[in-house]
């Protein structure tokens, strides 16, 4: 007797696209304690560093005899130059780290607290439970990474008034300009942390223990990141989606640069997919204990 029979007798009216809701994982992740912790560091994130640059005197109080210019230094001309630099000094690691706690605790949580296989014998198939946790592992993920700069142009605005983004090359950009330019720089961050997704995603559906998927996919993050220093590679370090992690800075130019932003978009979803893939084909032929 095949499974589908057999379900249709125990269960009629029985679906699998109603098992597990969207809604429902959504709330069950929005209600866990790391969920409001990690929404409340990055909220907190713009205030602390306003109240830094009001304590050390501004964003240039200690260059000394540093001539280079960076983004940083601009960063008290507008509430738009603060959201940037918020982004800039947060893209490199502190956005990787909800990407990887969303996605990569999401199924090994189950796991670990031996729910896993009661889920599974809701009935619930293997694949609709996984493409439910997915989605909104990258839902939160996504609003992890929004959160940061609304807050950050909110909070900046208020301290140091709404202008046009002033670029530390020289020249400006429009205030008019500056909200949609912002969105398509968050949109890529996003894009280029498919990567570390798909990784802590994978290895959640690979171990019982979430600090490992999480830790492992930061870790691995830090080596691309580790990799693309090493010159030597040459046009090698291309391959890596670390490459490509500040390519957003070419949304916030005069003239809107695609180019390096295309190139870590291919790459970075070129990789998310295998992973993806990987996480689905085995989980999919995986003895389910816990």
């Amino acid at each position: 007797m095949s499974t589908a029979t057999t379900v249709q007798e125990v269960a009629p009216g029985y679906r699998a696209s109603r098992t597990l809701p969207l809604r429902v994982e959504a709330l069950r992740q929005w209600r866990r304690r790391r969920t409001l912790v990690m929404g409340g560091v990055l909220a907190a994130l713009p205030f602390i560093m306003i109240i830094a640059f009001a304590v050390g005197g501004g964003p240039d109080g200690g260059r000394g005899g540093n001539n280079r210019i960076t983004l940083i230094d601009t960063a008290t001309a507008s509430g738009a130059n603060f959201a940037a630099t918020c982004l800039f000094v947060s893209a490199g690691f502190l956005l990787v780290v909800p990407v990887a706690l969303f996605c990569g605790d999401t199924v090994a949580s189950e796991a670990s607290w031996s729910s896993l296989r009661y889920l599974l014998a809701s009935p619930m198939p293997r694949a609709r439970l996984l493409w439910s946790k997915l989605v909104v592992a990258l839902g939160f993920s996504l609003a992890a990474m929004v959160l940061l700069p609304v807050v950050a142009l909110a909070a900046g605005t208020a301290a140091y008034g709404w202008g046009p983004l002033k670029l530390p090359a020289g020249g400006a950009l429009a205030a008019g300009d500056t909200v949609p330019r912002l969105a398509l720089a968050v949109a890529f961050i996003f894009v280029s942390q498919l990567v570390t997704a798909g990784l802590a995603f994978w290895l959640s559906t690979r171990t019982d223990a979430p600090l490992g998927a999480v830790g492992g996919a930061v870790g691995l993050t830090i080596v691309g990141n580790v990799l693309d220093a090493v010159t030597a590679l040459g046009s090698w370090r291309e391959f890596l989606p670390a490459h490509w992690q500040f390519a957003w800075a070419d949304a916030l130019q005069p003239q809107l640069e695609w180019g390096g932003m295309v190139k870590g978009a291919v790459v970075s979803v070129s990789y998310a997919l295998v992973l993806f893939a990987l996480a689905f084909r085995g989980f999919s032929r995986k003895d389910i204990v816990s």
